[in-house]
């Protein structure tokens, strides 16, 4: 099973987060998955590529696919200044903010989903999505 890699470089300009929805959606169809999936894989690519351009204080961030059969993987991958990853509360879902609510929403989505960040080395999310998986 042969894993194919498409890697793009984006700056943080807000308005190209519809080029990275665009290239979601155009490589989870060829693979076979549903529109409703389709349509979760584009909203967590946006939140993590969101997240990236409000808090990683850089001028680019990278956003890398890896296909292969069963799954799509997909990183968000960003230079910044990090954060800590434990510190990031749940959200009061009774309570509901406007904004903080990004990586519940990845997590509620996608099948597995894996968050590293540190000072020295920026933030990654990656997260999967399973083709073909009933929920």
């Amino acid at each position: 099973m042969e894993t194919s890699v498409i890697n793009m470089k984006m700056s943080n300009d807000p308005d190209l987060v519809s080029v990275i929805r665009l290239t979601t959606s155009g490589i989870a169809s060829k693979m076979g998955f549903t529109m409703e999936d389709i349509e979760d894989l584009k909203v967590a690519i946006s939140e993590a590529c969101t997240n990236a351009i409000k808090h990683s204080k850089e001028k680019e961030f990278e956003v890398k696919f890896l296909v292969n059969e069963s799954r799509l993987d997909v990183e968000v991958i960003d230079q910044g200044i990090g954060y800590d990853t434990v510190a990031v509360a749940e959200p009061d879902l009774k309570n509901p903010k406007t904004s903080g609510l990004g990586l519940f929403i990845i997590k509620s989505l996608m099948d597995e989903v894996e968050v590293k960040s540190c000072e020295e080395c920026g933030t990654v999310i990656r997260f999967s999505k399973l083709v073909g998986v009933e929920e």
